[in-house]
């Protein structure tokens, strides 16, 4: 079981856009469920990217790369010990958002990062 649930972030201007997370949403009925912490501040995604659908799955990973960056204040010291992370998202298509946000996580130090999602398109 992972130590602790990320969602998936959205970047600010498509959370004005929506006016919520679907990501976060579902990370927090996880988190009650399995009694797990909830962290929607350290993983970012640091500039807007282009809705993915109807992109290839070439043009996706373009569109993702180096999206997210670990929270300068929560920094590395808020991961530091963590193992084992679970990404929470609502749908999966090819997996290149969630192996980029990964990517990051990993490069903080976390030994292992598990995809949750409700959906896989």
């Amino acid at each position: 079981m992972p130590e602790i649930l990320i969602p998936m972030p959205m970047h600010t201007q498509r959370l004005q856009q929506r006016g919520y997370n679907q990501a976060l949403e579902l990370a927090r009925f996880f988190a009650a469920h399995f009694q797990l912490e909830l962290d929607y501040k350290t993983l970012q995604r640091n500039r807007p990217t282009l809705l993915q659908a109807g992109l290839s799955a070439k043009e996706r990973q373009k569109n993702v790369k180096n999206a997210f960056n670990i929270n300068a204040h929560t920094h590395i010291s808020r991961l530091s010990g963590i193992k084992h992370i679970a990404l929470i998202d609502d749908v999966m298509t090819t997996g290149s958002t969630l192996n980029e946000a990964a990517k990051i996580l990993k490069q903080s130090g976390i030994k292992r990062v598990d995809a949750w999602i409700i959906a896989r398109a």
